[in-house]
């Protein structure tokens, strides 16, 4: 059959046509040809950075971390099985923006000694001289007015959600320690819940934990009412601003965050909207303002993990709500309830707290146990900032 001419020609002919139909098929599927982060170009002064996720996961390495994280412990309920997708689910989005009622700039007094923030002039510049003796620049330490804004993939606002406030602690940015080091995007993406990140930037890589104007009365209202807007654009659909400004909100502190937390607690103007309080080794003090929302709000729970440098702290808020008759567990449960308060003692090392407490990942593991937010439709992880951004 070989020495048949026509045979042999059909046979070449086939193998042709086979070899090309191999080099036709997308490498990897078709997830492959889309697994890139878009950027588009920033703001004025670069005040803006937005990055698209199409699906899952990219290179970067924040991603790459993202994937390595281990799953909650065996307590926590089973999930519920994902919504199907509506018109709401988006791809995974992360955005840095400027907002006019950011914590800074911040020319008002210090409440607690009534004395000016800005206290330090020379050469024309502003600073604040802290009780340490360290003078910080305004127009360095104090002049970021930015928010980190994160909205996981297969969100979907017509469904039970909640947004995650977190107030990082002292010495941080939100590019280099939040969404790098602390990884709060990649633990909101993976908790698989329907829930959202709002971070904004407080002094910059200082050790201050001011508040700025969350001191003011109704401060985190008026913050939150900007972030509603800004989330709307985000997604693009303007009527979900409504849903944003509603939204129940957990209010994470860590660290030198307990400040802007405690504020919020006592005049922010947002109570109503608060369904829980989760202080990251952060009861430095401000004891009086958390016992008091403890008190008279039935409607969150309150949730302190603590290392050893906030263990004091802690102990003087166990003393005290023990004498308004409040109690308190010191293990968490499988669902954190409305009116529970725990305490925990957990790892050792302060640094690293918000990504190993009294688990890996706790705030993506406190997400889970809430039972009144639902399962996100594609709780698939999504990409955060770029790693060229980590500065």
């Amino acid at each position: 059959m070989l020495r048949n001419p026509d045979y042999v020609l059909s046979l070449v002919v086939a193998f042709a046509l086979g070899f090309v139909a191999v080099l036709a098929l997308p490498v990897g599927g078709a997830d492959m040809r889309v697994r890139f982060a878009m950027q588009e170009p920033a703001g004025p002064g670069g005040a803006s950075i937005h990055y698209k996720s199409r699906i899952g996961d990219s290179a970067s390495s924040v991603q790459v971390a993202a994937a390595q994280s281990a799953g909650g412990p065996e307590d926590i309920r089973a999930p519920l099985p994902p919504a199907p997708r509506s018109r709401w689910s988006y791809p995974s989005m992360t955005k840095l923006v400027a907002l006019a009622a950011a914590p800074f700039p911040y020319r008002g007094i210090v409440p607690r000694t009534r004395a000016r923030f800005l206290n330090v002039k020379a050469r024309g510049r502003e600073g604040r001289k802290t009780r340490s003796g360290k003078v910080y620049w305004a127009d360095k330490t104090y002049n970021d007015p930015r928010a980190l804004l994160h909205i996981p993939r297969g969100f979907d606002p017509s469904r039970p959600s909640v947004m995650v406030l977190f107030f990082h602690g002292m010495g941080a940015t939100l590019a280099r320690d939040v969404v790098a080091r602390q990884r709060l995007p990649a633990q909101i993406s993976e908790s698989g819940t329907n829930a959202i990140l709002v971070a904004p930037q407080f002094a910059v890589d200082a050790r201050d934990a001011s508040a700025g104007n969350f001191w003011k009365e109704g401060g985190t209202r008026r913050f939150l009412e900007e972030v509603s807007q800004q989330l709307a654009k985000l997604q693009g659909d303007p009527q979900s601003a409504e849903v944003f400004a509603k939204m129940p909100v957990v209010v994470v502190g860590y660290s030198g965050g307990y400040v802007p937390t405690a504020w919020t607690l006592a005049n922010g103007g947002i109570e109503n909207r608060i369904k829980g309080v989760v202080l990251l080794d952060g009861l430095y003090g401000e004891i009086g303002k958390f016992a008091n929302w403890i008190e008279r709000g039935k409607t969150g729970f309150f949730l302190s993990a603590n290392a050893k440098s906030t263990r004091k702290g802690n102990a003087s808020l166990k003393r005290m709500l023990k004498r308004r008759g409040v109690a308190y567990n010191t293990k968490i449960g499988a669902t954190l309830t409305p009116g529970s308060v725990t305490f925990v003692e957990a790892v050792k090392r302060h640094r690293d707290y918000v990504t190993r407490a009294w688990s890996d990942n706790p705030v993506s593991d406190m997400l889970r146990r809430l039972p009144w937010v639902a399962p996100r439709s594609d709780p698939a992880r999504s990409a955060s900032l770029a790693p060229s951004l980590a500065r």
